[in-house]
C-alpha cells in the first residue's frame, strides 16, 4: 500500500506541473533577471549579455511577476525561501547560476522549460524509482531530479535510462538487469546535487555512475553452505565487495543461501524461511552481470529435484509440451537414475568417489562412458550417437566380438571426439560470447586481450573437427582393412600449422588468462559460472587450454597401439607408420620451434643485465644457446683470475664480467661532484667485456686433464682485420657445465655459422705446457690480487701527500719504482676506500701512519716512525740486518733504506697479513 502511494506520488507532481502551465500562454519575447545575490555576481552578468535579451536587476523579482509581456527568466542561486515560492508559482521561468553558465558555454538559447532548473546535470536523463519506502525520501529526489534537469517515469520502458534502486529485486529491477539499464543508488542523486554548482559536472560522466552504482547484493546477507574453506574465504571477500554482508545459516536474517552442489545432496536446514537457497552460479553470474540475477533460475531445489528425481522431471515435461523425443528423455532419465542408484551403493568400494564431488554430482555431469566432458544434456549433443557401432560396444561382452584392432581405434575415436568436444566448449563458451562483447557496455576483455588468449585457438579446432567427420566416417564403415593412417596424414600438414604458435606462445596465454583474471572482477565471475557449467565438467579454462598441448603425444601413443594390432600384410601397416612418423615430426618442430622462441625471449633478458651491452646483441635471426661461468687465467681479455659469464648464441659469443656484490658494496660514495648513489649494488650484474663473432674463432683447444689443471680450454681467436691470432684461455667453474659437451656445443653453432658439415675440425686437444698455461696459482693470485689492492688504495687514501717521499725512498735504496702499479691503479681505482671508516678511526689511523709524526705529541716524529709497527715487521730496526736494534739512526739515512716496506710483503701480502 505504502509503494502504491509513492507511485501515485511521483504522477500527482507531474500532472500538478501540466496543470499549473496549461492555462498560462508564454509570449515569444525573452528577458532575464538576476535576484538579489546573483545581480552582484560579474560573471553572471557578463554571462547574461551573451543571450542578446534584455537583463534586469532585482532584489525579489516580485515587481516583474505580473509582467506577460515577457517571459522573464528569473536567476537564483537559492532554490529556498518565500523568494523562490513566490516565483515558482508564477508563470515565468527559473534558472540556477549553473544552468546559465552551462547553456552560455555550449552556445545554446534560452530552454523551453516547466520546472525550475538549477543545473543542467541531468538533462536527457528518464528515471524510475524502485524499492522506496519513505514518501519524504522519495519526495526530495524527485525534487532534485527535476531541478536538474531530469525527467521521472513511473514504469520501465525503451526511454528510461537509468533506475534508481533501493533494493536487489522485483521486476523493474529485473527489467533493468536484461537490457542492462544502469542501476544506481540514490547517493547518485545527491552527489549530483551537491555538486550543482559545479559547471562540468553531469550525470552521465561514467566514473561518476561506475562509483554509485548499486552494488548487486546491497542489503543482502548472503550464507555459503558447503564449500571448501579458501573458495569460501575467496565468495565471502568478493560478497563484501559487492554490497553484501556474509552471515551464518542460524541467521534469522538471512537472506539468500548459496550451496556447492558439487559437495551438498540435501537441502539445507535453514532458520530464515524467506531466504533463498541458490546454486554458486547464480553469485557469480550476479557478479558478472552487476545486478543480482533472479533466484528462480538457479534454485538449489530444482537442481536435486533434476537429479535425483528424474521421473517427476520428466512428468513436467510431458505436460508442458509433447514432443517426438519425450519418450527418449524420459528413458535417458532412467538410465542416469539407475547410474546413480549404483553409484550410490557402490560409492564406499569406490576409489574413483573419493574426490571433491559428491556420487550425486559426479553421476550428474558423468555419461555411461565415465567421461567428463561427453555430458549428455541433449538429443542431439554427442557427437558419435549416430554411430552403431560405437552405441553397440558399450557393454563388455560386445568388445569381445571385435577385433583389437578394431577396439583400439573405437577408444581413439572416443578420445577424439571428447576431444572435439573440448575445443568446442572452448570457442562457444568462452571465446564466442566473450569476442560479442567487445566495444559493448558489457564488455569482459578487450580485442588485444582476447587475441592473445584465444588467437592461435580457432586452426587447431578446425582440422580436428574435420578429421573427426574422416573417422566417424571410418568407424560407421568399418573393415579391418580401412586405412587410418592416411586420415592422419592427410591433416599432417594442418597440424603443423596450427599446432606450432599455439604451443609456443602458451605461456603468455597463461600470463595474459590469469592477469585479467585477477584485475577484472567480472571476467573472474564469467570463468566461475562457465566452470559451473557441465559442459566444462567443473574444469577452469585454464586446464581447458592446456588440452591441446597434451593431445599429440596421445594421438602417437594411440596409433603406436593401433599398429601393433595391425597385420603387415594389411595395407595400412605402412600408412600407420608413415603417420606415426608424421605425428613424431609435428611435436619435434614444435619442440624445436619453441625452443628458439624462448631463445629468441630469453635474448632480451640477456641484454637488459649487461651493462653497456651492444644493441645488435638482440636480432631476430639469432637465438640464446647457453652459458658457461668461467675464470680467465690470461690477460686478454678482462684478467687473469677474473669471473667472466660466456653467453653462446646461434652465431656469436658474448664475454662479461661478473660483479661482485661484496665488492661493489664497499665503493666509496665520493665522486666529482660529490653525489653518488651505488648503483652497481643495484644495477646490473655483468658488464660487456667483448662479444666474439663465431666466425672469428678459429680452434677451441680442449686441454687435457691433469691434477692441476682441470676443465680448462682455451680459444684461438683472429679477425679479417688483424693479423695475429690471440689466444684466450679460461677454467669452467660451473660445476654443472660437462666441457666436452660444451665444447662441441660451441663448435657446432661455428660450423653452423661458416657452414661447414664436420663440426670437429675446430676441436683440438692439447697439454696445458703447449700453450704455456698454468693454473697453479689462479687461487692465490686472485687473493693476492684482492688484498694488494686493498694496500695499494689504503696507502693512496691517507698518503698522498707523502707518495713522492715514498717513490723517492723505494727509488734510491731498492732502485725500483713505486712497487704499485699504473694498471692497478687504473682497474682498482677506489674500490677499497675507506671512506666509509668512522672519522675517530681515520684520524687515528691517519696519526699512526704519518712519517712527520703529530704536533700534539710529545714523542720526536723520527721516534715514532721507530717505534711505527707494520703488518710485515714488528719493529722498523728489524729492517737493519746487523745494526744495532736499539739505536736510532738519523732521518736522512733512514730515507735510504727499505724502510716500511719489503719487496715480500708487495710481492705477497698473503704472508704479510696471515
Amino acid at each position: 500500500m505504502e509503494e502504491q502511494s509513492v507511485h501515485s506520488s511521483i504522477s500527482d507532481i507531474n500532472s500538478e506541473e501540466a496543470v499549473r502551465t496549461e492555462p498560462v500562454i508564454i509570449p515569444r519575447k525573452k528577458r532575464i533577471c538576476l535576484i538579489g545575490a546573483a545581480g552582484d555576481d560579474p560573471a553572471l552578468g557578463a554571462t547574461a549579455q551573451q543571450f542578446s535579451v534584455p537583463v534586469l536587476k532585482s532584489a525579489t523579482g516580485l515587481e516583474y511577476v505580473e509582467d506577460t509581456t515577457y517571459c522573464t527568466y528569473f536567476i537564483l542561486k537559492s532554490f529556498e525561501g518565500p523568494e523562490y515560492d513566490a516565483l515558482h508559482k508564477s508563470a515565468h521561468r527559473i534558472l540556477g547560476p549553473t544552468a546559465l553558465l552551462q547553456l552560455a558555454e555550449k552556445k545554446e538559447p534560452l530552454p523551453s522549460i516547466n520546472r525550475p532548473m538549477y543545473t543542467q546535470a541531468m538533462v536527457g536523463t528518464v528515471v524510475v524509482f524502485t524499492g522506496f519506502r519513505k514518501k519524504d525520501e522519495l519526495t526530495k529526489l524527485i525534487n532534485m531530479i527535476h531541478n536538474m534537469g531530469g525527467s521521472i517515469r513511473k514504469e520501465m520502458g525503451a526511454k528510461v535510462t537509468h533506475l534508481i534502486a533501493n533494493c536487489c529485486g522485483g521486476d523493474k529491477y529485473r527489467y533493468a538487469v536484461t537490457f542492462r539499464v544502469p542501476i544506481m543508488s540514490m547517493e547518485w542523486v545527491t552527489a549530483l546535487w551537491n555538486a550543482k554548482d559545479n559547471v562540468s559536472s553531469y550525470g552521465n560522466n561514467e566514473e561518476l555512475i561506475t562509483n554509485y552504482k548499486l552494488k548487486p547484493f546491497f542489503g543482502a546477507r548472503v550464507c555459503f553452505f558447503g564449500f571448501p574453506e579458501e573458495e569460501k574465504r575467496h565468495m565471502c571477500e568478493v560478497l563484501q565487495q559487492q554490497g553484501g554482508e556474509s552471515t551464518d545459516i542460524d541467521d534469522p536474517h538471512c537472506t539468500h543461501v548459496v550451496v556447492d552442489e558439487s559437495n551438498v545432496n540435501a537441502l539445507p536446514d535453514l532458520a530464515s524461511v524467506r531466504a533463498h537457497i541458490v546454486k554458486a552460479e547464480w553469485f557469480w553470474t550476479s557478479v558478472q552481470n552487476e545486478g543480482a540475477a533472479d533466484e528462480k533460475e538457479y534454485l538449489f531445489e530444482d537442481y536435486l529435484e533434476s537429479v535425483l528425481s528424474p521421473n517427476v522431471s520428466a512428468r513436467r515435461d510431458s505436460q508442458q509440451a509433447a514432443t517426438p523425443s519425450t519418450a527418449s528423455t524420459r528413458r535417458k532419465r532412467k538410465r542416469l537414475a539407475e547410474t546413480i542408484s549404483s553409484l550410490v551403493q557402490n560409492g564406499a568400494d569406490s576409489p574413483a568417489l573419493h574426490k571433491r564431488r559428491s556420487s550425486i554430482s559426479d553421476a550428474g555431469h558423468l555419461s555411461v562412458s565415465g567421461s567428463f566432458l561427453d555430458c549428455t544434456t541433449s538429443p542431439d549433443k554427442p557427437l558419435l550417437d549416430d554411430i552403431p557401432e560405437v552405441e553397440a560396444v558399450t557393454t563388455d561382452s560386445s568388445r569381445k566380438n571385435l577385433s583389437p584392432r578394431h577396439q583400439v581405434f573405437l577408444e581413439l575415436v572416443q578420445t577424439e571426439s571428447n576431444y572435439v568436444g573440448i575445443l568446442s566448449t572452448i570457442m562457444t563458451l568462452f571465446k564466442s560470447p566473450l569476442e560479442e562483447l567487445i566495444d559493448t557496455s558489457g564488455e569482459l576483455l578487450n580485442c588485444t586481450e582476447a587475441k592473445i588468449i584465444f588467437g592461435n585457438f580457432p586452426p587447431i579446432y578446425e582440422v580436428h573437427k574435420k578429421m573427426l567427420e574422416e573417422l566417424k566416417y571410418s568407424a560407421t564403415h568399418w573393415m579391418e582393412d580401412i586405412s587410418i593412417g592416411n586420415i592422419f596424414l592427410k591433416y599432417a600438414p594442418n597440424l603443423l600449422k596450427a599446432y606450432p604458435p599455439y604451443v609456443n606462445f602458451f605461456e603468455n596465454t597463461k600470463e595474459m588468462l590469469d592477469q585479467c583474471d585477477q584485475n577484472k572482477p567480472r571476467f573472474h565471475a564469467f570463468l566461475k559460472v562457465c566452470q559451473t557449467k557441465p559442459e566444462c565438467g567443473r574444469q577452469s579454462l585454464k586446464e581447458l587450454l592446456i588440452k591441446p598441448v597434451q593431445r599429440l603425444p596421445s594421438i602417437s601413443l594411440l596409433l603406436n597401439d593401433i599398429l601393433k594390432h595391425t597385420n603387415k600384410n594389411n595395407p595400412d601397416h605402412s600408412a600407420l607408420e608413415l603417420s606415426i612418423s608424421s605425428i613424431k615430426e609435428v611435436m619435434t618442430y614444435i619442440n624445436e620451434d619453441k625452443r628458439k622462441t624462448e631463445g629468441q625471449l630469453v635474448m632480451f633478458d640477456i641484454f637488459n643485465e649487461i651493462d653497456n651491452c651492444p644493441p645488435h646483441l638482440v636480432s631476430s635471426h639469432r637465438s640464446f644457446i647457453g652459458k658457461c661461468d668461467v675464470m680467465e687465467l690470461g690477460e686478454g681479455l678482462s684478467g687473469r683470475g677474473d669471473h667472466l659469464v660466456l653467453f653462446l648464441f646461434t652465431d656469436t659469443l658474448e664475454i662479461c664480467k661478473k660483479r661482485s656484490k661484496a665488492f661493489n658494496s664497499l665503493k666509496s660514495p665520493n665522486t666529482a661532484n660529490g653525489l653518488h648513489t651505488n648503483k652497481l649494488s643495484q644495477g646490473k650484474p655483468y658488464k660487456h667485456i667483448k662479444m666474439l663473432s663465431l666466425s672469428t674463432i678459429k680452434k677451441v683447444v680442449d686441454i687435457r686433464e691433469t691434477d692441476e689443471c682441470h676443465k680448462v680450454f682455451a680459444l684461438m681467436v683472429r679477425s679479417n682485420q688483424e693479423l695475429k691470432e690471440k689466444l684466450y684461455s679460461f677454467t669452467i667453474t660451473d660445476e654443472e657445465v660437462n666441457k666436452t659437451n660444451y665444447l662441441r656445443t660451441l663448435c657446432r653453432q661455428m660450423a653452423n655459422t661458416v657452414c661447414k658439415a664436420d663440426a670437429d675440425t675446430f676441436l683440438i686437444s692439447l697439454d696445458s705446457h703447449q700453450l704455456e698455461i698454468d693454473t697453479s696459482d689462479v687461487a692465490l693470485g686472485t687473493l693476492s690480487k684482492a688484498f694488494k689492492s686493498l694496500f695499494h688504495n689504503f696507502y693512496l687514501e691517507y698518503m698522498d701527500p707523502y707518495v713522492f717521499l715514498l717513490n723517492s725512498m723505494c727509488e734510491t735504496t731498492l732502485h725500483v719504482p713505486l712497487p704499485f702499479a699504473s694498471r692497478t691503479r687504473m682497474k682498482v681505482g677506489r674500490a677499497f676506500s675507506f671512506n666509509k671508516t668512522p672519522s675517530k678511526l681515520k684520524r687515528a689511523m691517519s696519526t699512526m701512519m704519518s712519517p712527520f709524526g703529530s704536533t700534539n705529541s710529545l714523542t720526536p716524529a723520527s721516534q715514532q716512525l721507530a717505534q711505527m709497527r707494520l703488518a710485515s715487521c714488528n719493529n722498523i730496526n728489524k729492517l737493519f740486518r746487523g745494526g744495532d736494534a736499539g739505536q736510532i739512526r738519523p732521518l736522512k739515512y733512514r730515507a735510504r733504506t727499505k724502510h716500511c716496506f719489503s719487496l715480500t710483503s708487495v710481492k705477497d701480502p698473503c704472508k704479510t697479513y696471515l
